[in-house]
């Protein structure tokens, strides 16, 4: 497992300006052996996306659910992959590192909002301390930064959150819903990586990168793709029928 962690953290660094890194997001066993064929280097489970494969809404996953499946996954491939628990689910640290190392990830995507409220700052990053130091260098950790998410304009309160977090251990920070013309100054701020998503018709992923990404991730974007070929599918065949 330490050497795994040791490959998914060295894909984060010495990466050419315009090549993030491609984290695809499986949702089963299924998606992520097509994932590894297509030869992606690394996985990140969505959250959401497991969620919608289990039959629950995003955020309502029991934990013993989202770790059964991200067992399954990583058991069904040979590449790394990263998990995404969302808030922790209320474990301590101690049971949130045993628990996701059992599953077999070797990273793990962590938010700072609960019922889309954003925690304050400080308490978080005192949080995400602890779990780094669980965890020791076993695990990469991604800290998920809320503040566009939660309607937060101002890139100062992000490149905030993100400074105290990565001071906190973490290993990449994530400014998910961050506009894209926000990210050469977010680059310039904050150290180390920084996972971007994809935005309903914003830039290409290697644009992303141009501007300031690390890695990409893709949330439940490529299972909603993916659901879209379903109902086509599903439309012939009942037009045949």
């Amino acid at each position: 497992m330490t050497d795994a962690v040791a490959v998914f953290r060295a894909l984060h660094h010495g990466r050419a300006p315009g090549d993030p890194l491609l984290l695809p997001g499986p949702w089963d066993a299924a998606s992520a052996r097509v994932f590894e064929e297509a030869g992606f280097p690394a996985l990140a489970t969505p959250s959401a996306g497991v969620a919608a494969s289990l039959g629950y809404e995003d955020g309502a996953t029991p934990a013993g659910e989202m770790f059964a499946a991200v067992g399954r996954i990583t058991r069904a491939v040979s590449v790394p992959v990263s998990a995404d628990v969302e808030g922790g689910f209320g474990l301590a640290p101690r049971e949130l590192v045993a628990r996701v190392l059992e599953a077999g990830a070797v990273g793990v995507n962590l938010e700072d909002s609960r019922a889309g409220v954003l925690r304050e700052p400080r308490a978080h990053a005192d949080w995400l301390a602890r779990v780094r130091a669980e965890a020791g260098d076993r695990l990469f950790l991604n800290a998920r930064v809320d503040s566009f998410l939660r309607g937060v304009t101002d890139p100062e309160d992000a490149i905030a959150r993100a400074r105290l977090y990565v001071a906190a251990g973490a290993d990449c920070v994530y400014p998910i819903g961050v506009p894209p013309a926000h990210l050469p100054l977010l680059r310039a701020e904050i150290e180390g990586p920084l996972n971007v998503a994809p935005l309903p018709g914003g830039p290409p992923v290697a644009e992303l990168g141009r501007l300031g990404a690390t890695r990409v991730t893709f949330g439940p974007g490529l299972l909603h793709r993916a659901m879209d070929a379903v109902r086509d599918i599903a439309g012939q065949v009942r037009r045949s029928s």
